[in-house]
């Protein structure tokens, strides 16, 4: 029997600000001493009372205009209680019935929800019977985004978290770094026979991973549980609604807990915080706020597609590197033509080609190849001593004698040379082997330590025989 996956996503990001959610704590993914950034209100002792971060809450705006989502006027904080040794008031302060954003769309992937709420501390599990508890990261601005049930494959499922980790970099609102842990994904995952065609009353049972760190995991555990609950539906068993982790040495998921639900958290309004209406607050005005907005991921795709004609792994490199971007754009803006700035990108990709190298050298540089003054070898040389030492294309050329050869004098006697020195080549070209010919135009290059244009060459070769 065939089946059908149903994937939706929950994912949370570690925001960027200097302090905490609900204090002025320092947020600092990098602070390798243990429970040092840290007071009284993030510790959750007794009689201290949260303060809300704007710079986290401007953050989340952002990310719901970038994603055509609906953003609130009217918004509350939630109190999720759970008893957790990380969590250290025994509720975490989130979002539940008015979350800062609803609806929108990433990679063809519908939105939920966006909200924001508090991280939890760190849970260090040693070697004994212990664990210790690190609190540097309770409080920390944390972002949580659910897509819609609509993903149907691990591939695209991964494909969107890599849209969402490169969308938070352009806002600069998270580095949204997995291997630190600033970006975790979780998976809901049901498959349905497709006898019974999914609908959103009819999903299959539903299966929580949680804490994927990396996109090679989203995309791994979820095709392992696509295949472990088609391996018990097969059996005639039924699949248990439940929370499972990833085991990245074993390539396996493993069993953690039942699933909660949301009345298991017994959410009820944050009484310590004031209820919001945004559009009583002028630092959350929308057209504000979408001024500040960058160029996205995939407006820049267009416009390289429709401004520079360059192929679309080239495009995808520039729009994930923004510095190398950058420089792309400075060079393409000198060069204009959509000819030499397809050549300059070729250069940029295939010879790692970066800003240590002055947009208008390396334009230079471009327009000399273009004019047939160098090689492409030529211009490999040359590219290296700007990288190493500076200076302008034309006079290294000049200094190296890279300058090709285009006059026909010059290269008259070269191609003479290398038809006297090769006469069983040229009885084969004569025979039809045209590969005899670029043999030649290779004896001439050499011949002519490079500097001879090998275009002029080819032509003169066949002029000549």
């Amino acid at each position: 029997m065939n089946y059908s996956s149903t994937i939706g996503l929950e994912i949370h990001a570690e925001l960027k600000t200097t302090t905490k959610m609900f204090c002025n704590s320092k947020n600092d993914p990098d602070e390798t001493r243990s429970n040092v950034n840290t007071c009284p209100v993030c510790l959750g002792h007794p009689g201290t009372l949260p303060v809300i971060n704007k710079e986290a809450f401007k953050h989340v705006l952002k990310v719901g205009l970038a994603l055509g989502g609906k953003l609130a006027d009217f918004t509350e904080f939630d109190r999720k209680n759970y008893f957790y040794p990380d969590i250290p008031k025994g509720y975490q302060i989130s979002q539940y019935k008015y979350p800062l954003v609803s609806d929108g769309e990433l990679n063809g992937v519908k939105i939920t929800r966006v909200h924001l709420e508090e991280d939890t501390g760190t849970s260090l599990h040693e070697e004994g019977d212990y664990s210790l508890v690190d609190f540097n990261r309770a409080g920390v601005p944390l972002m949580e985004l659910v897509t819609e049930p609509v993903i149907h494959s691990a591939k695209e499922a991964a494909d969107f978290a890599r849209e969402l980790q490169l969308l938070l970099r352009y806002l600069e609102v998270s580095d949204a770094n997995m291997e630190k842990g600033e970006m975790r994904v979780e998976a809901n995952i049901s498959i349905t026979p497709n006898t019974q065609h999914p609908t959103p009353n009819n999903l299959g049972t539903k299966v929580e991973v949680k804490n994927l760190n990396s996109f090679k995991a989203v995309e791994q555990a979820i095709g392992y549980e696509i295949k472990r609950q088609v391996g018990i539906l097969e059996r005639g068993e039924k699949v248990i609604q439940e929370t499972r982790g990833w085991d990245d040495d074993k390539d396996e998921t493993f069993s953690q807990r039942q699933k909660e639900e949301s009345h298991d958290y017994r959410y009820f309004p944050e009484p310590d915080i004031p209820k919001l209406k945004l559009s009583e607050l002028p630092e959350f005005n929308v057209a504000t706020l979408k001024k500040e907005l960058p160029e996205l991921p995939w407006i820049k795709r267009e416009r390289y597609l429709r401004d520079f004609s360059i192929k679309s792994n080239d495009i995808e490199i520039f729009v994930q590197d923004r510095k190398l971007a950058g420089f792309f754009e400075a060079t393409a803006n000198i060069l204009g033509e959509k000819k030499l700035i397809q050549l300059a990108a070729n250069y940029i990709i295939n010879d790692g080609v970066d800003e240590k190298v002055p947009p208008a050298a390396f334009a230079e540089l471009i327009m000399m190849i273009n004019k047939g003054k160098l090689s492409s070898r030529g211009a490999k040389d040359i590219l290296a001593v700007m990288f190493q030492k500076g200076g302008l294309p034309a006079e290294i050329a000049r200094t190296l004698g890279l300058l090709q050869k285009n006059d026909e004098k010059t290269l008259v006697k070269i191609v003479q040379q290398a038809i006297d020195d090769n006469p069983k080549v040229v009885v084969e070209y004569k025979s039809g082997k045209t590969a005899a010919l670029e043999f030649l135009v290779g004896q001439g290059m050499k011949m002519s330590k490079g500097s001879a244009n090998p275009a002029a060459l080819r032509k003169l070769f066949v002029k000549q025989l």
